[in-house]
C-alpha cells in the first residue's frame, strides 16, 4: 500500500476537511475519532506520510519516533485516562483492518475495555 497525499488523515492534517483536534505540535495531530469505540478515543498521527507503523518505524528521524510516542503519554494524561488505562492500537495492512493508508494510533479509555480481540475476555 502506496502513501496516498489524499487520504483523510492527510486532508485534515493540512486543514482542508475538520476534525476535532485535542493536541497539535510540529510533528504530530490528534483527534477524537467520529466513531469512538469507548469514552476516550483518539486518533494520534504523525504529521509525516508514513502508510504504516512498520513505514514509521524504519523511515522517520529518531527524535521523531520518540516525540511521537512521549506525545501519546502527554495525551493520555491530558485526556485523564493515565491513571485508570488505556489501550493503544495501530493497525498495519490489510488483515489488521488498516482502512487509511497514513499511520496513527488508537488512544482508547475511560472504561474497562475487556480482551484483547473480540470475544477475548482475558485480561492481560
Amino acid at each position: 500500500m502506496g502513501y496516498d497525499k489524499n487520504n483523510i488523515f492527510a486532508r485534515i492534517i493540512r486543514g482542508e476537511i475538520p476534525g476535532q483536534k485535542v493536541y497539535e505540535d510540529d510533528h504530530v495531530v490528534a483527534i477524537n475519532d467520529i466513531a469512538p469505540a469507548a469514552p476516550v478515543h483518539i486518533l494520534i498521527m504523525p504529521k509525516g506520510e508514513y502508510v504504516s507503523f512498520d513505514d514509521f518505524s524504519q523511515h522517520a528521524p529518531a527524535e521523531h519516533v520518540a516525540n511521537f510516542f512521549r506525545t501519546i503519554a502527554k495525551i493520555a494524561k491530558q485526556s485523564g485516562i493515565d491513571k485508570t488505562g488505556y489501550r493503544l492500537i495501530a493497525n498495519h495492512g490489510a488483515d489488521a483492518s488498516q482502512s487509511v493508508p497514513h499511520f496513527h494510533v488508537h488512544l482508547i479509555g475511560g472504561r474497562g475495555l475487556g480482551g484483547l480481540l473480540p470475544g477475548d475476555s482475558n485480561v492481560r
